[in-house]
């Protein structure tokens, strides 16, 4: 055998290991499904996730045992769910104490993976694993350190999330039910944590804070690689820019303290006021009645609207009358959001701090500065307040918003970073093996 002689096909066999995964839901189970989908379509994998997701997949396309496996861990996890379904954990706040819960499950999970596939591994009937989901770098399982043992390469992530609450926002902190947010940091002192990155060969992190968080000595090992993408069938509408008033702005997204629409209201009240702005709101929550009593204390139900939840295509087709997302949460890991609305050419309005912070630049949108509450409404106005009076900087900044999202955040062309990667991790593994 020389260097030049592979022992993996010239597209990579991979196994993707994705236990949220689901085309039909949202957020990290949507990133799970999309992300395996496309490196699936591109390569000879096969992709595990949990039981969950078994019917949606089947409704996909999937042929169970050829493209995929689920495996049933409900005997640990139903119980959990149950809990927190009653804790209300996730649709009102609690995420990081909904996070810890689901981790406990995990490991379990990937033990009957390797039950199913350890053979198949050691075989070397796999170039490579990729462990895509969880997203959160607190789910910490045995897999890595068996596929390494192996002599197999493991891709691990995106991970994201941990993000620090600001400063001055302890209210919507204790509001948004964090209890245990001021402890998630001791998940980076777990010795298993520690040896799961080790056994890594490429840990993909979905933000430099993420990647900030890989111990310095594993940090070689990282790359930055945001979560999310953009699916171009399902974003075919292109926001209208006239550059001109009145200014069209819209929020997508819950309707909880911390994504900030009761800022973004206060900030843009002058505009709404005396019609040189509009604003849809799309999404609902649990701060949907508040805001709506805000809107109507200060007189403008008739320039704000209120869309509540909306199916994918009558989210477009509001968003894309609009010119900007107005999007002022404080506290986001990924920002799909973001990405979603720079899809339809929209220019994004955010606060600079975690995942939004990372997506924008003033290419493509403007950031306002972290601060207190006060702060980040002073900096949201008087933006607003410049680009009403020349709204003519909005096309521009639309049309290099949707060009980047179609250049560097479509599916495909993550898929194939991830297959690039891959491959040269295997060829890695193959030269050492010589």
């Amino acid at each position: 055998m020389t260097d030049e002689t592979p022992t993996f096909a010239p597209r990579p066999r991979m196994l993707l290991v994705a236990e949220a995964a689901n085309p039909e839901w949202a957020s990290v189970p949507l990133v799970g499904w999309s992300l395996a989908s496309a490196i699936a379509a591109r390569t000879d994998a096969h992709i595990v996730t949990q039981v969950r997701n078994r019917d949606a997949f089947l409704r996909a396309g999937m042929v169970e045992g050829r493209d995929f496996t689920a495996i049933d861990t409900e005997r640990l996890e139903k119980p959990l769910w149950r809990l927190a379904e009653a804790m209300s954990l996730g649709r009102k706040g609690g995420w990081t104490t909904l996070a810890a819960m689901t981790s406990l499950t995990y490991p379990y999970f990937e033990r009957l993976v390797w039950k199913a596939f350890g053979d198949r591994i050691r075989s070397g009937e796999f170039d490579v694993v990729h462990r895509i989901t969880p997203v959160s770098p607190t789910a910490v399982g045995p897999l890595a350190q068996r596929v390494h043992a192996a002599g197999v390469p493991f891709i691990l992530g995106p991970i994201n999330g941990g993000v620090p609450w600001p400063k001055g926002f302890e209210t919507t902190r204790r509001r948004e039910r964090e209890w245990l947010s001021s402890l998630r940091g001791i998940h980076k002192l777990r010795p298993a944590r520690r040896r799961m990155l080790a056994a890594c060969d490429v840990i993909l992190c979905g933000s430099n804070f993420a990647l900030n968080e890989i111990p310095a000595d594993l940090r070689h090992k990282a790359m930055l690689f945001p979560e999310n993408g953009i699916d171009p069938a399902r974003f075919r509408a292109v926001a209208d820019q006239p550059g001109t008033l009145p200014l069209r702005a819209c929020f997508i997204g819950r309707l909880v303290p911390l994504k900030g629409v009761a800022m973004a209201i206060e900030a843009a009240a002058p505009l709404l006021a005396d019609g040189r702005m509009r604003f849809d709101i799309i999404g609902d929550g649990s701060e949907r009645a508040a805001l709506e009593a805000q809107v109507a204390g200060a007189g403008l139900n008739g320039a704000v609207t209120f869309h509540g939840w909306l199916d994918h295509r009558q989210v477009q087709d509001v968003a894309a009358q609009s010119q900007m997302l107005l999007f002022p949460s404080i506290r986001e890991f990924g920002g799909g959001a973001v990405l979603e609305a720079m899809a339809l050419g929209l220019v994004p309005v955010v606060v600079d701090y975690a995942g939004p912070g990372e997506l924008v630049d003033d290419e493509v949108g403007f950031k306002v500065p972290m601060g207190q509450a006060a702060d980040i409404v002073a900096g949201l106005r008087a933006l607003l307040d410049r680009i009403a009076a020349d709204p003519s900087v909005l096309p521009p900044l639309g049309a290099a918003a949707r060009a980047r999202v179609q250049r560097d955040f479509q599916w495909d062309a993550k898929a194939a970073q991830v297959i690039r990667i891959a491959s040269s991790v295997a060829s890695d593994q193959v030269h050492t093996v010589v």
